[in-house]
């Protein structure tokens, strides 16, 4: 061996004892994160405003305070929230998350809003009017 070649051996062997000494940290940080995903509070909440286009809503969703981001409702009524969506979710940096069929029922002063994929109902919340637009508070069904 010439003594260039000794030279970058030596880094190759202290990345990969690097790698060893730090697996445990990083394969530890993943199932904290996933601990944290499954440990949430089934909560959320998403405001809905009125869109320039008549039977557009735009959101502004967050679940759990750990995802969040913006939404739009398309399909409903040209007056009022009450009526049939269908709405699209986005995280912040602009990824897709999800997309449902949105139904949001007035009962008296308040509103049932439901939120249904494939024909199943996944989430259920309830809402209110506010100054800038419909307030919901929601949850997924688990049961």
């Amino acid at each position: 061996m010439t003594s260039n070649t000794k030279w970058i051996l030596i880094p190759q062997f202290i990345l990969l004892g690097l790698a060893f000494l730090l697996l445990p940290f990083f394969a530890n940080a993943q199932a904290k994160t996933s601990a944290k995903a499954s440990d949430t509070l089934n909560i959320g909440f998403v405001l809905y405003t009125k869109g320039s286009t008549p039977g557009t809503l735009y959101a502004r969703w967050n679940y759990a305070n750990i995802w969040s981001g913006p939404g739009i409702a398309t399909g409903g009524p040209r007056e009022g929230f009450a009526g049939h969506y269908h709405v699209r979710y986005f995280y912040e940096n602009g990824d897709f998350s999800d997309e449902y069929d949105l139904v949001i029922e007035k009962t008296g002063g308040f509103y049932g809003v439901s939120w249904i994929a494939k024909g199943k109902v996944l989430a259920k919340g309830v809402g209110m009017e506010v100054e800038n637009g419909l307030a919901v508070g929601w949850r997924r069904v688990t049961d």
